[in-house]
């Protein structure tokens, strides 16, 4: 195997586990949406993937989440509580079949030489940071047993979101660059270059507030677009005690912070992506920014839908979109790292130049 196929094969697998992220989001988010998220109360990492086997295990399990204040405010049957359990038992499952999916190849590919000692030790540090997310999920998981706790808690929930958008963004990457180490020049892309990560920032601060519209259930109330109850400034914007809190946990300002950021950041993504459709690019490249512009529209619009219907299972679409959306920007702006001021390289490298 060549030198160069090996780094594809190593890019492509990185590339890979980020896409098995997202199918995490996938679950993940499937299951807070049907409130399966305190359904299972044990945490087994290495047996887990072995599901309940005998009628004393499912009461034992049963049993655990018995004494959760959700189960306690809503009593359900044990069947009832079956289909909570599976798919939250699929996605920890496919938790630990992305683990093995980086240890196995990681082996392989240091057993072989094809990983560098930097590289080695930029992997073994973003495995770390996806225990670290394995663990704060179970913690979160386990807040099911505070009194009054009904749902995943947003300050938990919201940054549980964001480290895993980082772990993807280091993952994609990662992938991106061992796939083309070697940039492009992009004489005068310096200012898209700048405007793209802006975008990608914005994109991950909106989630951020995204998730905590989710979690405290915030779609509940000002149903209306584009101010909310006839007003741009909602009432009890700032009721809670101490300040800071009303921007975690009050309805009225999460949903005005996430509609706010929504706004800005579906304007500045959508003006990016115009100018990199319009700018002197690869053809791959301008396709890119072709699909956030798509994902961009597509996202705010389905915002809207979600907010004036009040509908938890549009907000899951919305949610995976996101991803998708922050995923393909992420690939933009990749993919802008040759960009360098107009004059610095010589004519014959312009871009589009045969």
């Amino acid at each position: 195997m060549s030198a160069a196929r090996a780094d594809r094969a190593v890019g492509n697998w990185l590339i890979l586990l980020g896409c098995m992220i997202f199918g995490m989001v996938i679950g993940g988010g499937h299951a807070r949406t049907i409130n399966a998220g305190f359904s299972i109360q044990v945490w087994r990492p290495i047996t887990g993937f072995i599901p309940p086997m005998s009628a004393a295990a499912w009461a034992h399990l049963f049993g655990l989440y018995q004494q959760t204040a959700l189960y306690q405010s809503h009593p359900i049957s044990l069947a009832a509580y079956k289909a909570l359990f599976w798919p939250m038992f699929l996605d920890r499952c496919w938790g630990r079949l992305i683990a093995l999916a980086f240890i196995i190849p990681f082996i392989y590919f240091w057993a072989k030489g094809r990983l560098s000692r930097r590289l080695k030790l930029w992997l073994g540090a973003i495995f770390l940071a996806g225990v670290g997310q394995a663990t704060y999920g179970w913690y979160m998981v386990r807040t099911g047993m505070y009194p009054g706790v009904l749902s995943p808690p947003p300050a938990w929930a919201a940054p549980h979101l964001v480290s895993a958008m980082l772990v993807l963004l280091a993952l994609l990457w990662t992938g991106m660059t061992i796939r083309t180490p070697t940039p492009a020049p992009l004489p005068g892309a310096l200012g898209l270059r700048r405007l793209t990560s802006a975008s990608l920032a914005l994109i991950l601060l909106t989630m951020f507030y995204g998730a905590l519209v989710a979690t405290t259930n915030a779609i509940s109330v000002f149903n209306t677009f584009p101010t909310m109850d006839g007003q741009w400034i909602p009432k009890g914007f700032l009721a809670m005690q101490p300040l800071w809190w009303n921007f975690i946990a009050n309805k009225a300002t999460v949903q005005f912070c996430h509609r706010l950021l929504a706004t800005i950041t579906a304007l500045t993504v959508l003006g990016t992506a115009t100018l990199g459709l319009r700018a002197p690019l690869p053809p791959g490249l301008r396709d890119n920014f072709l699909i956030v512009a798509a994902l961009v529209a597509l996202q705010y619009v389905l915002g809207m839908t979600t907010l004036i219907l009040a509908a938890p299972q549009l907000g899951y679409v919305h949610e995976l979109n996101a991803v998708l959306l922050f995923g393909a920007t992420a690939a933009a702006r990749h993919g802008l790292r040759g960009a360098v001021p107009v004059g610095v390289l010589s004519p014959s490298f312009a871009v589009g130049a045969e």
